[in-house]
């Protein structure tokens, strides 16, 4: 079962069954512009043609080309090589537009009403209002888990309807100020009215149309040359299963691939500037963390979580897991971000106070486990780190060291304590997501219903510094008693091929002009 065209990537991570990353899983129901570039200074005009292999982290034997299942990287990578969502988050994480061309609200913000631009599947059939609200519809499914159901929650699929083949009326349960966010929720993409089968003959609207797949292997696809928004330059992308950070380092140096994705801050060091390849750092996208699930001991204590929130030093964890190779955090996320709540004070590590608050909560002595794995960069490294700095306030940590495969769907559930990332999204999605009681990928079971009802008055709020105060009275709950121990915020560390041109430096993680393969290519 080896790709003989591979085989530097045998021995270490082309046919493991591994997990990478989280951004936080087939029946249908109901139905039957390019940013600033970071690598084309010295490539000149854009030259059309050639294969380009992209190394990443994958999901095993079970990875699916569904986009409304997309979780991983590697997932939303393939998903938006393949297909379209009515809009995307900029780098500065507002909408754009997309398959949408233009949306306009009525006066109370609970219609909008959404005009489809001028685009055809890989079929040649046309993008139609009724592919977007049955695309909606099955990512709405109660009986699925789908990564954008929770976003999607403001909207009555019931009571919207197409206007026109290219308009649709979307009615909403509330006033939403934000709906653009929603658009652009991630996973939210559009597929044909009647599609089921998405792993042998996957059809979307997207810059390049399927040719194959293995799970946990590889993915081919080809220039799609009636996409709506130009060509793209490659005449082929190949996705590369390659589980191991040296697998993908290894199989770049060895011209096996021309783009890896998430490198360490070590290999980058070690290649920067020596002209071998060249290193992008895409700055601020990944939140590094420790998640607390506050619906079980020792962490349904709320004096428990404001330990470990003192216990951190969040400096230690950014230069000794990150290697420096990012900024601290404050148990926030979305640092620098449209809402961010920017003017609470910075924490920073106070043991006596931790074991003040820990003797509080009767929790003197306390012993837990807390769940890493080397799916992440950073991760087991921060474990090792967060133990020695919770032994001085007198916690025993039980470091236990998870597989790749299973780590993510296993922490969303299970276990007490856990090492957490996430890549670049609103903060409104964010809440939206992660915290409400609803949300599918609530990892750290923070559920109140108060809290929600903050959410749908901020999403109902029309002045947008009305509505920051509400996103503010949130945050300010999340700081003071969450379950995010949010330490630090990643650079993300790609490499390439120096013959790959195009490729952004300023988009974050899981943005519209992150992994944006139709707008780069081979000089």
């Amino acid at each position: 079962m080896h790709d003989e065209r591979f085989p530097g990537l045998r021995r270490r991570g082309f046919l493991a069954t591994t997990g990478a990353a989280t951004l936080g899983a087939l029946a249908l129901t109901g139905c039957g512009g390019p940013g600033s570039k970071g690598q084309d200074d010295k490539g000149g005009a854009p030259q059309r043609g050639g294969r380009l292999r992209a190394a990443f982290a994958g999901g095993g034997a079970g990875e699916t080309l569904d986009p409304h299942l997309s979780n991983l990287f590697v997932d939303v990578a393939r998903a938006k090589a393949l297909f379209d969502q009515l809009a995307d988050y900029g780098a500065d994480l507002s909408a754009r537009p997309r398959l949408a061309a233009k949306w306009e609200p009525n006066k109370t913000l609970d219609r909008w009403r959404v005009t489809l631009r001028e685009a055809t599947f890989h079929d040649g059939k046309p993008v139609t209002a009724q592919d977007v609200l049955c695309s909606y519809r099955r990512i709405a499914d109660p009986k699925k888990t789908f990564r954008a159901k929770a976003s999607l929650e403001p909207i009555d699929l019931d009571a919207s309807r197409a206007t026109g083949r290219r308009s649709i009326e979307f009615v909403l349960r509330r006033p939403t100020a934000e709906f653009p966010n929603v658009l652009a929720a991630f996973g939210a993409y559009i597929v044909p009215e009647h599609a089921t089968d998405f792993d042998s003959k996957p059809i979307g609207s997207g810059p390049f149309r399927f040719v194959s797949f293995a799970p946990g292997r590889s993915a081919v696809f080809r220039r799609y040359d009636d996409y709506w928004d130009g060509a793209p330059h490659l005449d082929e992308l190949e996705f590369v299963v390659a589980n191991e950070e040296s697998a993908r380092v290894n199989a770049l140096l060895g011209g096996q691939v021309e783009y890896a994705h998430e490198l360490n801050p070590t290999t980058a060091r070690a290649h920067e500037g020596k002209g071998q390849i060249e290193i992008v750092r895409l700055r601020n996208s990944a939140m590094q963390a420790f998640c607390m699930k506050t619906d079980r001991p020792p962490f349904d204590d709320k004096r428990v979580r404001q330990a470990f929130f003192l216990i951190a030093d969040r400096k230690e964890l950014v230069d000794g897991a990150l290697s420096g190779a990012g900024e601290i955090g404050n148990d926030l996320f979305g640092k620098g971000y449209e809402y961010y709540a920017d003017g609470l004070p910075q924490r920073h590590q106070d043991l006596d106070k931790a074991r003040a608050l820990l003797k509080q909560a009767g929790a003197e002595k306390l012993k837990v486990t807390l769940d890493t794995s080397a799916v992440a960069t950073g991760f087991t490294e921060a474990a090792g780190i967060f133990r020695d700095q919770a032994a001085k306030a007198g916690v025993t940590l039980d470091v236990k060291m998870g597989g790749k495969d299973s780590y993510w769907s296993d922490t969303l559930n299970n276990g007490t304590l856990s090492c957490y990332r996430s890549g670049a999204m609103p903060i409104d999605a964010h809440l939206s997501q992660r915290l409400l009681t609803d949300s599918a990928t609530n990892a750290t079971k923070w559920k109140h219903k108060d809290f929600d009802a903050l959410y749908q008055q901020a999403q109902s709020t029309r002045d947008k510094a009305d509505r920051a105060a509400v996103y503010a009275r949130m945050q300010r709950r999340l700081y003071a008693e969450g379950g995010f121990l949010i330490w630090g915020f990643a650079d993300w560390i790609l490499g390439t091929a120096r013959n790959v041109k195009g490729v952004d430096a300023k988009a974050p993680a899981n943005t519209l002009d992150w992994a944006r393969f139709d707008k780069v290519w081979l000089a």
